[in-house]
């Protein structure tokens, strides 16, 4: 049976010992898988994300004509070794005017931002689209950048589903303002090269843009001509990890030690700097201090011993949800005393107490407030499979016997039972 559609948290029990390895960067996996594409020859991605949002790029590419084999990976489930027979440059050809090569890219933001520029080094034409929040999200200078280097992109509102008409490389200067994403300027530097494209930032130091600094960093090592890398664990998912430490030492006995395995540390993933916020300081900021582990940092903020304003959430806004919006309602719900003035949260301390969470289709929503069931008692996740996006497991973790997982109890609350091993896999 798979994952049902409403789950109890139950709260950590005794003194939990565990060392968690969490899946590959979703991050890290489909930058790479389309810098292989790209490369000469052979490139072998070792534990790469296996989820929602990696299986769509890879489905994209594959469907465009790219041989791509997918084998298990020995040490993480949730990952795969990806080996990727990249043509040198090539973008295989779309469809004819009239009858584009549909892709379909799910709510994946990275697919759909990278696979826009990517497709402008075919010939053709290419549809690409996606599910209903996918066409809300931005894509607007992005496009006006490619329209820039030359390519015709045909969207009536400048979102998706459009259709990318592929010209081959034009060299080119180009600028993207990343107020609303860092993936429109990623999305041209991984292709970049190939296109023989400069591109400039707007609205953003490169610098100061962490996720902008993870892709020119990714281009410069990356074996563009053939090889094996390896994608490092996900910062993001591990902040939940990290978080429960705090957590589940709120207990008077305080014996729990929770890590990470592996915690990355080649300065690519801004999440990696989580454990830094823990206890929480007065502010913290999404666009200097965390990328989406910020949401982590805002559900155990109602524990801090002090309050906290997460500042500058504006991307929050146009992700898989209205996420300042969706965190401010459902920790409401918990009785957290937390207002929004424009793009801050303040959280105040104060306790919590159970309730029904909506998660509105976000992996993220239904991974921190599962955390928070570690502590609090009675919280329920609806629609819990939306982590399939990310993190597929995350509820195998949670519920795994120490070392390996944290050993807690997740219920079916309408049959009064409790789940396990593969019942907590979503379908």
């Amino acid at each position: 049976m798979p994952l049902p559609d409403l789950i109890e948290i139950c709260p950590a029990q005794g003194p939990i010992q565990a060392r968690i390895v969490v899946p590959g960067s979703k991050s890290l996996t489909n930058r790479a898988l389309i810098l292989a594409a790209l490369s000469k020859g052979e490139t072998v991605l070792q534990g790469a994300l296996w989820s929602e949002d990696t299986q769509v790029m890879t489905e994209c590419l594959q469907e465009l004509g790219f041989l791509i084999s997918v084998q298990q990976d020995p040490f993480e489930p949730a990952n795969r070794q990806i080996t990727v027979q990249g043509m040198g440059g090539h973008v295989p050809k779309g469809g004819p005017a009239g009858a584009p090569l549909e892709l379909f890219v799910g709510n994946a933001g990275t697919a759909a931002r990278f696979l826009a520029a990517f497709l402008c080094l075919g010939e053709g034409d290419y549809l690409l689209q996606g599910v209903p929040r996918m066409h809300e999200r931005p894509q607007a200078s992005l496009f006006q950048a490619l329209r820039t280097l030359g390519y015709r992109i045909d969207s009536p509102n400048d979102r998706l589903p459009a259709v990318i008409r592929g010209s081959g490389p034009r060299p080119g200067a180009c600028s993207v303002s990343a107020a609303e994403s860092s993936q429109f300027a990623s999305a041209l530097l991984l292709s970049g090269r190939t296109g023989r494209w400069q591109v400039s930032m707007t609205d953003a130091d490169p610098e100061e843009s962490p996720y902008v600094k993870m892709t020119d960093e990714l281009v410069k090592a990356f074996p563009g001509a053939g090889g094996t890398f390896v994608i490092e664990p996900d910062a993001s998912s591990g902040s939940y990890f990290w978080a429960a430490q705090p957590l589940v030492n709120c207990s008077p006995s305080g014996s729990h030690r929770i890590e990470v395995a592996r915690w990355p540390d080649s300065g690519w993933q801004i999440d990696a700097e989580f454990p830094k916020f823990l206890p929480l300081p007065a502010s913290v900021s999404r666009q200097r201090d965390l990328g989406d582990s910020i949401m982590t940092a805002i559900v155990l903020a109602p524990f801090s011993r002090i309050e906290t304003r997460f500042t500058e959430l504006g991307r929050l806004r146009v992700q898989e949800c209205e996420r300042v919006v969706a965190l401010r309602t459902e920790l409401g719900k918990c009785g957290a005393r937390i207002r929004e003035e424009d793009d801050t949260l303040i959280v105040q301390p104060g306790p919590l107490h159970g309730a029904e969470i909506d998660t509105y289709q976000d992996h993220r929503m239904a991974m921190c407030f599962s955390i928070l069931g570690l502590k609090v008692p009675g919280m329920r996740i609806k629609n819990p499979g939306c982590v399939k996006k990310t993190f597929p497991n995350f509820f195998q973790k949670l519920s795994s016997r120490a070392p390996h997982g944290l050993g807690v109890s997740i219920r079916d609350p309408r049959e009064d039972r409790i789940l396990e091993g593969k019942e907590l896999l979503p379908d």
